[in-house]
């Protein structure tokens, strides 16, 4: 009961709100530039994955399955940390004593966008065998190279089969923000542990975290399920 007594989520919010405010800024970032470079490299693997050349497809076979069998954090964590100090390592060769230091928020956009393309480069690719044969036989006869037909018409209607499952990567990507607080990004769950451990007020302060996340999350994933609607009904 004493702990219940209390509780001050008025001083919380007047205080932890701005800061959380600022940090949701840093979240969105990470997640919009994240977001975009995962698709860029989702769709550059699916094609290369698909491309009939047996090297390619078995260097980024062993590259997928190395991403995927590691967590999210140990990854960012290795981007942060040791990525620079092997860049140093290659750079000192020809600049003696060069040292490589990484912004901790591009550390997490390239983290997030390699850890998200690669599962998302299996989304378009299924989505792209997915599409009638007939469609690349017609563009053919119609004069179109092969890389033609498939960046000008079958990349399109794979990417947009696969907009509800993108829109459900973003919303975890959103949420995975969270994670770049390892790495020191001043996002969301940085600021409300050093407000918490500053004021004692750790429920309400993460209380309010929750509350936050809950309303980035929510409201895109009715968007979501609208866009799956609106593609079910055109398909």
């Amino acid at each position: 009961m004493n702990i219940l007594n209390n509780l001050d989520f008025g001083t919380a919010i007047h205080q932890l709100t701005p800061q959380l405010l600022q940090g949701l800024v840093i979240a969105l970032e990470a997640t919009i530039f994240g977001f975009l470079l995962a698709l860029v490299l989702g769709v550059l693997i699916a094609v290369g994955r698909l491309s009939g050349r047996k090297f390619l497809n078995g260097v980024l076979v062993v590259f997928l399955e190395m991403i995927r069998g590691t967590p999210l954090l140990v990854q960012l964590v290795y981007m942060f940390y040791v990525v620079p100090l092997l860049i140093s390592l290659v750079f000192q060769f020809f600049i003696p004593d060069y040292q490589f230091r990484m912004n901790p928020l591009l550390s997490g956009v390239l983290g997030l966008g390699i850890n998200y393309g690669c599962y998302m480069s299996e989304v378009v690719r299924s989505s792209i065998v997915t599409i009638h044969k007939g469609q690349t036989e017609a563009a053919l006869a119609l004069g179109y190279t092969h890389r033609q037909t498939m960046w000008s018409i079958i990349i399109p209607q794979a990417t947009r089969n696969s907009i509800p499952v993108f829109g459900n990567y973003l919303i975890m990507m959103i949420k995975d923000t969270s994670l770049l607080a390892f790495i020191t990004v001043n996002e969301l769950l940085l600021r409300t542990q050093a407000y918490a451990s500053q004021t004692f007020l750790t429920i309400e302060s993460y209380t309010l975290l929750a509350v936050a996340y809950l309303i980035l999350s929510l409201p895109l994933s009715q968007v979501v399920r609208l866009l799956e609607k609106r593609l079910r009904k055109h398909a």
